[in-house]
């Protein structure tokens, strides 16, 4: 059962996998389905998008000549502590990700390097163009490889054990990370790299497996002299706010790489770094930090 109720959206499946033999597997249909759920998602939130936009201009549109003067004071009650002048400038402020930092600087970070990109459909410059397509474009460095994590390359598939691809617009093999117990880089997919490019959307929690797959990445990038260098994106849900209970050490998983809480609180390349410090990881690794963001 899925329910999202803030996206209308309802999936119920009912199923008996005893029948007819005790032996049925519902997982492959139950992962198509929640491809389609996802896709589904996908699309109500572009709407939305499109209609938030929609009504924010109308109001901007017909606002009145003197809103200025109806507008609560600087660090009044009504405002909270986010507010006033300078709330106003940082949400105005123009925000780069890793790879728009990457491309305005003419890729100087990986200039002579063969590079392998661990990366999916979150993978994008600001304005939309992938990560993969820019850096194959890319002058005096050569994408070597793709490297996928959980659903793919594309994010579609909600399912286990997702085999290796072909990305069709590069011809680039893509070596899924996400393909039985071994989620880490192999040493003969590996081969003919010299740096290892991670350009993933974390969403701020810690069982998101895409800061897992960095991760053990970087324990591979480790054990064969790689480097490791990290495209940064913002938390979406704040890098301010800190919640939850921490992971027990001992208890690491897929789905909690590391002693932090549920929340918190970092960018990927905060991450990256404080994983390299405290797991005494030695990776050459460099993060291209978000510009214009907290």
């Amino acid at each position: 059962m899925w329910i999202d109720p803030e996206l209308d959206l309802y999936v119920i499946f009912l199923s008996n996998r005893l029948h007819p033999d005790g032996e049925g597997s519902v997982n492959p249909l139950a992962g198509r389905i929640g491809a389609i759920a996802a896709a589904a998602i996908s699309e109500r939130a572009r709407r939305g998008a499109l209609a938030a936009k929609d009504s924010t201009q109308d109001a901007q549109k017909y606002a009145p000549a003197d809103a200025e003067e109806l507008r609560p004071l600087a660090g009044s009650a009504a405002n909270g502590p986010s507010s006033g002048p300078s709330a106003a400038a940082h949400a105005t402020q123009e925000t780069l990700t890793g790879i728009d930092v990457l491309v305005r600087d003419g890729f100087e970070p990986l200039r002579g390097k063969r590079v392998g990109l661990i990366t999916n459909h979150t993978g994008l410059s600001r304005d939309g163009r992938r990560t993969i397509d820019l850096l194959y474009a890319a002058r005096d460095m050569e994408l070597v490889a793709l490297f996928s994590p959980e659903h793919g390359i594309a994010g579609k598939l909600d399912q286990e054990g997702i085999g290796d691809q072909v990305d069709a617009a590069t011809g680039l093999k893509v070596y899924s990370l996400y393909d039985g117990p071994n989620r880490r880089p192999k040493a003969e997919q590996l081969k003919g790299i010299d740096t290892l490019a991670f350009d993933i959307q974390d969403v701020g929690a810690r069982f998101y497996t895409y800061i897992s797959t960095m991760a053990w990445a970087m324990e591979a990038a480790a054990e064969h002299g790689l480097k490791f260098v990290v495209l940064d994106r913002p938390n979406p849900i704040g890098g301010a706010a800190v919640e939850g209970p921490i992971a027990d050490a001992g208890r690491e998983s897929f789905v909690g790489f590391h002693t932090i809480p549920l929340r918190h609180g970092m960018t990927v390349g905060e991450l990256a770094a404080m994983y390299r410090a405290e797991r005494a990881l030695n990776v050459d690794l460099e993060v291209i930090r978000c510009q214009g963001w907290r």
